[in-house]
């Protein structure tokens, strides 16, 4: 009866821990609006979250200006010095438009280097509300320097803000700032608050161009109250193509600074969902925990010393903040080593393991690592098979995808309990068998010390792993409580990683956390072995998983409350006078079928092969007949050609006779360019003896509209060259053009995100 009732207990505790785990990671919210004035409140902060988001405010949008004016005035409230600063910047993703910035400064009363905080008010074009990406960002920085202000009648260092425009298109406003404001010279370190989702934990992520270290000490010692990092994100981030503005300062001016980014609810991410009734106001609180606890320390810190040439690894789990050298990592691994290898010579010696149960063991955990990953990663493409419709979700992560993230641990914890299952189980078995998966993990521990030492920490499990090693090998039976006890550093470390990677990559990587399950399984193995007779465990836990797969079944369908993205463009080819109705979807659906007809042409080469350009690279996928209309073509006037010794040189000026938000810019793979300046802006070009010739999709630029600028274009071609360029002209007025009576989408459907539309394009041919 007791070991039953051990048994039980010991699985509470384990609930109970990972419950914990995840809990702990950010701030319950509780209505707060009568805070005192001197300490945050997420009610005041969700105020200015509700008047920014009421409609997309998109760069060149109306919105977009009313938003400006409004964080303008409330700056300028709190007794700030406030000022803007515009220009026209071209950034490295081939995106050109005129930056509006906004900037603010508190002096200190010390003359060292300054503090910014950072955030964008530019929404995604065209359809986001932009409530957490990233009006979640402005309305905390508001919120958190009235109540700075109001406890700290002065600081130390200069306190800047910078809300940036344009990070939507190509991080413009930051680059602008970055190159161009003298107040960029100065600054010591960056707070960015930033969102991919409208969810979830806040994860801290460091951009620096040298080691963390004093970075991480500092952030320790500011005694965040819910910090969320690991350095295994930090080195698997460095390795990325980051895209916040907070990359900019890191590359272009070497400043160093923090990401603050929720990355839960990632379906909501740049759709008209992201909206303030579906921000989560725990991760609001999460962020203000943030920007309330650096905002007093860096502001009296001295900034100056935060570089380092040395890395430290670093994480966090229910107990606190966990941080060490990397110069650890090898005498850690070296350690851990001689203590295996001395713990199965030991076992050895004691007739307590024996190599032909070893083998099976290895044989055993293989087998269950590649079933781990078989089910995990055929699984997912045999739903994709059942329900076509989740490939229209760009993102990745779909509405129930939780559900899926649940259903697909709990079916591989409970073929992991069926691999080891046996109706009797002796101690030499049963520790022979718990070899293999230890040494799967040594192996891990050290590829990572020598490849990706940020993931260093996974050591530490493994050191709690041996201890209960160490005693199966020691007792015929050890308590099972005191197994489970040593499982728990590992799972309050780990459990995480196995939500974090599918989230933060897509559900296309549930074998990840599959393989990453059967691993964290493997440290508990001890323990878990005293289950191996009795397989109830493993039917409830397959009982459940199927449970979580229906209610995913269940909520598979889209509705009002998960609507199905959808695409419709207008696409007028002014060279042939022909025009297309044109999708990124896979297939027409009730709104735009009216339009694609019921079995629509996969899209023609004149729209396909124009892929204008977008996080995921979709092009379009459909098309069908349109009537011509007869709008507006944008001029293109040739204002100089000449011809010199170092090429042709012209000067163009393409101006459009009717409002729209962008002109794409496209040549041919024969296209050769020695030099190019856009509205006074250089490119930054790598030229061989031929002339520069490596496109992304053949497109040169994405220029957005502001103020109805027209887009100025002067370059250098090889003498002889003729110029052949495709212009796509684009306005998001689908539903308001006069010449067109498109229905608004119905209950269930939202515009889809990343790409181009619900826009009126034309295409028209540039040669000269």
């Amino acid at each position: 009866m007791l070991k039953k009732y051990n048994q039980l207990l010991s699985i509470i505790i384990l609930l109970s821990v990972t419950y914990l785990t995840f809990q702990s990671q950010m701030p319950t919210y509780q209505k707060d609006s009568g805070k005192p004035e001197t300490e945050f409140s997420v009610d005041r902060a969700a105020k200015h979250i509700q008047t920014i988001s009421q409609k997309p405010h998109f760069v060149s949008s109306k919105a977009h200006e009313e938003v400006r004016l409004y964080i303008i005035d409330e700056l300028k409230k709190l007794g700030l010095e406030v000022e803007t600063q515009e220009g026209f910047v071209r950034s490295e993703w081939i995106s050109l438009t005129k930056a509006k910035n906004i900037l603010a400064r508190r002096k200190g009363t010390q003359s060292g280097k300054a503090l910014l905080l950072l955030t964008h008010y530019d929404s995604n074009p065209h359809s986001s509300l932009g409530a957490s990406d990233a009006g979640s960002g402005v309305g905390v920085i508001l919120e958190g320097l009235r109540a700075f202000l109001e406890q700290n009648p002065s600081q130390k260092n200069d306190l800047l803000i910078l809300i940036s425009d344009a990070e939507e298109l190509g991080l413009n406003g930051a680059e602008l700032f970055v190159n161009k404001h003298p107040w960029a010279k100065n600054i010591g370190l960056v707070l960015n608050f930033e969102a991919r989702g409208s969810g979830g934990a806040s994860y801290m992520l460091i951009e620096t161009n040298g080691g963390n270290q004093n970075m991480i000490k500092a952030f320790a010692d500011a005694k965040t109250p819910f910090p969320v990092s690991n350095s295994l994100v930090y080195s698997i981030y460095k390795m990325l193509p980051n895209d916040t503005d907070l990359t900019v300062f890191r590359e272009q001016g070497n400043i160093d600074g923090f990401n603050f980014a929720f990355i839960d609810h990632h379906y909501d991410y740049h759709t008209v969902l992201d909206s303030f009734e579906n921000l989560d106001k725990n991760t609001l609180a999460h962020q203000g925990s943030y920007l309330s606890s650096l905002l007093s320390y860096f502001s009296e810190a001295d900034l100056s010393h935060l570089k380092s040439t040395q890395d430290d690894v670093y994480f966090n789990s229910p107990l606190g903040f966990f941080h060490y050298p990397f110069s650890w990592n090898l005498p850690l691994l070296i350690i851990t080593s001689i203590l295996f290898i001395a713990l199965i010579f030991w076992g050895i010696s004691h007739k307590k393991i024996e190599i032909k149960s070893v083998l099976k063991g290895f044989g055993i955990y293989l087998a269950l690592l590649l079933s781990a990953g078989i089910i995990g990663f055929y699984g997912w493409q045999i739903l994709l098979k059942i329900y076509p419709d989740y490939q229209e979700i760009l993102h990745g992560f779909t509405y129930n995808g939780h559900y899926y993230i649940a259903a697909f641990s709990l079916l591989t914890l409970s073929i992991s309990l069926w691999f080891y299952r046996s109706k009797s189980q002796s101690q030499i078995v049963s520790t022979s068998y718990a070899v293999a998966p230890f040494f799967i993990w040594f192996l891990i521990n050290t590829l990572v010390v020598f490849k990706l030492a940020g993931a260093s920490f996974f050591i530490i499990p493994v050191l709690f792993g041996l201890i209960g090693f160490g005693w199966l090998i020691k007792y015929e039976k050890p308590p099972l409580l005191a197994l489970c006890l040593v499982t728990l550093p590992g799972l309050m470390i780990l459990s995480p990683l196995v939500q974090m990677f599918p989230v933060g990559l897509g559900l296309k990587i549930l074998f990840v956390s599959c393989v990453l399950l059967v691993l964290i399984f493997g440290l508990m193995l001890p323990f878990w072995l005293r289950f191996a007779h009795n397989l109830k465990l493993s039917r409830l836990l397959l009982l459940f998983s199927f449970g979580f797969l229906i209610t995913a079944h269940l909520h598979a369908k889209f509705s009002a409350e998960h609507p199905k993205p959808n695409s419709l463009l207008y696409v007028l080819d002014a060279d042939s006078g022909k025009a297309l109705w044109v999708s990124y979807d896979q297939k027409p659906d009730a709104w735009n079928k009216v339009f694609l007809t019921e079995k629509p042409e996969e899209a023609e080469p004149v729209v396909k092969n124009l892929t204008v350009g977008n996080k995921y690279n979709t092009s379009f996928k459909l098309s069908a007949p349109a009537p011509v209309k007869s709008i507006a073509l944008p001029t293109v006037v040739i204002e100089q050609d000449t011809v010199n010794p170092k090429g042709r040189h012209l000067t163009i000026c393409i101006t459009p006779r009717r409002k729209v938000n962008r002109l794409e810019l496209f040549a041919g793979n024969d296209f050769k360019l020695i030099s190019i300046r856009t509205n006074g802006q250089d490119y930054t070009l790598k030229n061989n003896a031929e002339g520069f010739t490596d496109w992304s999709n053949q497109q040169i630029l994405s220029y957005y509209v502001v103020d109805k600028a027209p887009l100025e274009i002067e370059m250098v071609v090889p003498k002889g060259q003729r110029v052949n360029l495709t212009l796509l002209e684009a306005s998001y007025d689908l539903f308001d053009n006069e010449w067109f009576t498109v229905p608004l989408r119905p209950e269930g459907m939202i515009p889809k995100p990343f790409v181009l539309n619900d826009a009126i394009v034309i295409k028209k041919s540039v040669s000269f």
